[in-house]
């Protein structure tokens, strides 16, 4: 896989300002918006965004979509995105499965490519399915749209999310839970060498989370995903929080009995050793109850706005998660006399994020 020649260079924009602009090209969807709009909105003069939308159209950016009345003087001409005028592969590398996205900028899934995986089959098998699934999506196999120039235009790089710990700065590995076997592999750039283009890593919940914030979820939240592992992505005030070390949000490996059974992570009691086997038996109400400890310690440490829940596990059954979780968190309340802490489920788009790995810095998102 190659990058194709396009206007699609502006992966790291050359100015803030471009990145502003175009994300609220982005925003306005279909409709467009206005050069003054542009102004108004972002402070900036009319000349500084005539010149910026001027180079957006040269790159095919973005194109005219007609014109608005104006309270005065003659119509306003409307701007709006290309979607196609770029696109990212997203990749979602779970402990068993495999899930490819292909997203345009505005963040439409345009092709989908599903597949088993073992995450335990070594670094060299691992690597070279997850390549291979991204270069299938991209050049058309199996009925997947084709990547190439004249058709969908020019590919930014690849995002991969997948179970942690990693470092995402340098996008390598630590000792995933279950599979220490990769601590240490430099997963970025061994699929950047493969594929030919940019590569982004980052834990799955951190990429869900971004996801949900870029769709248009807001304040300080809580992803927390429960699938073949249990992690949180945190968003705090907009922002995705991983920490100094971008280690936060192992929140499955919170200790809640002392005595607990082993975790894969090699301690005992963990959060996600108590729920993975409560689901194992069948029992959901269970799980639901020691999953709604966890975010009720999560909430009293970082006094967030909102829970969200996902991952395969919570999205097979949403109704007894949702119900064992809120009563936790409603019980908390009234012990300390706030108001309850509402807590949705959110889809399962770990895929759809990664991808957003890629395209945030194109509209100035600084957490990507």
């Amino acid at each position: 896989m190659n990058r194709t020649n396009g206007g699609v260079n502006l992966l790291a924009p050359r100015s803030h300002n471009t990145a502003l602009v175009l994300d609220l090209l982005r925003g306005a969807g279909a409709g467009g918006i206005s050069r003054l709009e542009l102004a108004e909105r972002t402070g900036l003069t009319p000349q500084a965004v005539s010149k910026i939308t001027g180079r957006l159209r040269e790159a095919g950016l973005a194109v005219e979509a007609g014109h608005r009345a104006s309270t005065g003087g003659k119509p306003r001409t409307v701007l709006r995105l290309v979607p196609a005028a770029g696109h990212a592969v997203g990749i979602h590398l779970d402990r068993d499965a495999l899930r490819t996205v292909l997203v345009d900028l505005a963040g439409t899934v345009v092709g989908e490519r599903r597949a088993a995986l073992d995450l335990g089959a070594g670094a060299e098998a691992v690597v070279a399915a997850v390549a291979g699934e991204a270069e299938a999506l991209v050049t058309g196999v199996s009925g997947a749209p084709q990547l190439a120039a004249g058709s969908l235009s020019a590919l930014l790089g690849v995002g991969v999310a997948l179970p942690g710990p990693l470092d995402h700065t340098r996008g390598v590995l630590h000792r995933v839970t279950g599979f220490p076997e990769w601590d240490g592999f430099p997963l970025r750039d061994a699929l950047a060498r493969r594929l030919g283009v940019p590569v982004a890593v980052d834990k799955d919940t951190n990429a869900a989370a971004l996801g949900l914030a870029v769709a248009g979820e807001r304040g300080s939240f809580a992803y927390l995903h429960l699938g073949t592992g249990l992690g949180a992505g945190l968003v705090i005030g907009g922002t995705v929080h991983r920490g100094a070390r971008t280690g936060a949000g192992e929140f499955g490996h919170q200790v809640v009995q002392l005595d607990g059974p082993p975790c894969g992570c090699g301690d005992r009691g963990c959060v996600e050793a108590l729920c993975l086997a409560a689901v194992a038996r069948g029992d959901l109400a269970e799980a639901a109850r020691v999953l709604g400890i966890a975010a009720g310690n999560l909430v009293a440490l970082l006094d967030i706005d909102l829970v969200l829940l996902g991952g395969r596990t919570v999205t097979g059954a949403p109704h007894p998660f949702l119900r064992g979780v809120e009563a936790v968190l409603d019980a908390r309340a009234r012990h300390t006399g706030e108001p309850p802490i509402p807590v949705r489920t959110a889809p399962d788009e770990v895929a759809e994020g990664a991808a957003q790995l890629v395209l945030s810095p194109l509209f100035g998102r600084a957490d990507a």
